[in-house]
């Protein structure tokens, strides 16, 4: 399943994005959601790190 989200964007960023998704043949969408992903799995894994070392 998946939600529909909104996000605000500079717009040097929204160009980086317009140009990798077209260079890629990948949608805006797709790149967005794989970095927030990667994001998370970075972060959660230095929160229980942390939290292990506590």
């Amino acid at each position: 399943m998946s939600t529909t989200m909104t996000i605000r964007l500079d717009d040097d960023l929204k160009e980086q994005l317009d140009r990798l998704a077209a260079v890629t043949q990948r949608s805006k969408s797709f790149l967005a959601a794989e970095a927030i992903r990667e994001f998370i799995e970075l972060n959660e894994w230095q929160v229980q790190e942390i939290q292990q070392a506590i």
